[in-house]
């Protein structure tokens, strides 16, 4: 899936009042996220494995429609409740990503 592909995909997810500029700093954020669980030995990988791209526009999603409401525990208003895992991505979504292991040498 290309960057272009990722940033059509999340814009039909979250709806068109984001710009590209914003859609594209939360893809990269949802990458890093991705990398940083995928390769938790290796700081200088930069490219997420392709077997997540879905998953990075899913990340990227899940901050955009969280925005606003970041860290929230416990909110309930006119009979809507709102509860966050965690302040960050939540493990249920991290779960997915298999971490790259290599032998010592």
């Amino acid at each position: 899936m290309t960057d272009a592909e990722k940033l059509a995909a999340l814009k039909a997810m979250v709806g068109g009042s984001d710009t590209e500029e914003v859609l594209s700093a939360y893809l990269t954020l949802a990458g890093r996220k991705i990398i940083a669980k995928a390769y938790p030995y290796k700081p200088d990988e930069t490219v997420v494995p392709a077997q997540y791209d879905y998953l990075q526009v899913e990340i990227a999603a899940y901050m955009l429609n969280k925005r606003g409401a970041e860290g929230q525990t416990s909110h309930t208003e006119n009979g809507i409740t709102r509860q966050y895992e965690n302040a960050d991505v939540p493990a249920s979504m991290l779960k997915a990503i298999t971490p790259y292991c290599g032998v010592i040498s």
